[in-house]
């Protein structure tokens, strides 16, 4: 056991001196690779000096460069700025000397230049320009310049002056190019008058200063208006009445923007439609009636002439077969024959005629109707989008006031054919109660003798 003991011992003695001398080892080389580092250190810090030594003496070199620049820009800003107050004396000076040379003309200067814009601005929109083209580019010439005009130039302004003085009460004919809505064009001879129209075959024409164009309007106006201009314009000689805008355009661009009847009219909308069948069916009764009651009474008084050979083709004519055929029966009752054979005529000469009353009395109530409707639309919109703008509810309003018109327009001559067939008709039975009577009268006279 002690021998165990101190066997131990001297292993753990050799295992502690084995790594004592191991220790010992590592640390010479630490402090040998640290001696290493430091040298490489000292020689990268003096070659990063000596690169920092370097780049100084190149800093300092811009640094020197960009001084010497600034001092040349102020240099050359002083020598500017003294050519500059130089040349602001110099120019006033020859300004002096320029309104001395020019004297009196200067003041002419003043007045070619106003002349020529206010002239530029009369001739570019005048429709004369469309006979006679280019004439503005010379007028903005002169008014523009900056110099005193030349003879040649004031000459220009007077003609130009003188030729739409000459032109605004002279009727000429010219061919020009045309550029029609669709965007083609087509070379037309156009009808000038004076400075107020362009008209041609067509109607009336405009021009369009701000493309040099001459077009037609996008719509004629009123059609006794339109028709004037296309009649003049196959005028060759004499006289002929045609209507002209003294405004140069404005008046006959709000006539354009007037609505047509048939515009109106359309405005109706269904309840206009059905005003406007009533009245076709009410008039094409009442056209039958008259023809028919026409006929009816040209029989009937060719059948006056001939009482004793009754015709069969006429309510008179039928009449008086009832009379030959019952000569023989007292008057009582002949009379009750010749009421029923009236009866049997009455409705064949009263046929349609109280429908065409019915209609005129339906027409305005129909108008009545579209009244409302249209009301009812109105506020509907003013509900939805207020009050700010009154062209939203002028279509509805629109439909209101035209279904009126229309029922009214309607009724007026339904009551007016109403009143002439149904007279016609009052005619014809009047007819055939007094020949009934009068058979009546004949017999009864006979019975009496």
């Amino acid at each position: 056991m002690k021998k165990t003991i101190n066997f131990v011992l001297l292993a753990a003695s050799m295992t502690l001196g084995l790594s004592t001398a191991a220790n010992a080892n590592e640390l010479d080389k630490l402090l040998q690779q640290v001696k290493n580092d430091r040298i490489s250190q000292a020689k990268l810090d003096k070659k990063r000096e000596a690169e920092f030594t370097s780049a100084r003496a190149d800093k300092q070199a811009l640094l020197n460069k960009a001084k010497a620049e600034l001092k040349a820009q102020q240099e050359r800003n002083k020598r500017l700025t003294k050519e500059y107050a130089d040349n602001e004396i110099t120019l006033a000076q020859k300004e002096v000397e320029l309104d001395t040379a020019q004297g009196t003309l200067g003041e002419m200067f003043g007045v070619s230049r106003a002349a020529a814009a206010t002239a530029y601005g009369q001739i570019v929109t005048s429709i004369v320009s469309a006979e006679y083209p280019g004439r503005g580019e010379k007028l903005n010439e002169i008014a523009n310049s900056k110099k005193i005009p030349e003879l040649e130039q004031l000459e220009e302004l007077w003609i130009a002056l003188q030729t739409e003085m000459t032109q605004s009460g002279q009727v000429s004919q010219f061919n020009v190019e045309v550029t029609k809505l669709d965007g083609s064009k087509s070379t037309e001879q156009v009808t000038r008058i004076g400075t107020f129209n362009l008209v041609s075959a067509n109607g009336f024409l405009n021009y369009n200063d701000e493309v040099g164009q001459v077009q037609p309007l996008a719509k004629q106006p009123a059609g006794y208006i339109s028709d004037t201009a296309s009649k003049f314009f196959g005028e060759t000689s004499g006289y002929h009445p045609v209507y002209i805008d003294p405004s140069r355009g404005a008046i006959l661009a709000l006539e354009t923007r007037k609505k047509t009847l048939m515009e109106f009219y359309h405005e109706g909308k269904e309840v206009g439609y059905g005003i406007t069948v009533l009245l076709i069916i009410g008039m094409l009764i009442a056209l039958e009636r008259m023809i028919v009651l026409g006929a009816v009474s040209a029989k009937m008084k060719a059948q006056e002439k001939n009482l004793d050979q009754p015709n069969e083709n006429n309510p008179l004519g039928r009449l008086l077969k009832v009379y030959h055929d019952n000569k023989g029966a007292d008057s009582e009752t002949l009379e009750l024959k010749l009421d029923e054979a009236i009866l049997r005529e009455t409705p064949k000469v009263d046929r349609g005629i109280n429908l065409i009353k019915m209609f005129a009395a339906i027409a305005p109530l129909m108008g009545l109707l579209g009244t409302v409707i249209g009301m009812i639309m109105t506020f509907q919109t003013i509900t939805l989008f207020g009050t700010g703008d009154p062209k939203i509810m002028a279509g509805n309003i629109s439909l209101a006031l035209v279904t009126t018109a229309l029922g009214l327009i309607a009724a007026l001559p339904l009551i007016l054919v109403h009143s002439i067939v149904a007279g016609r008709s009052k005619s014809v039975l009047h007819k055939l109660d007094e020949q009934s009577a009068g058979l009546i009268a004949a017999i009864a006279e006979k019975e009496s003798n």
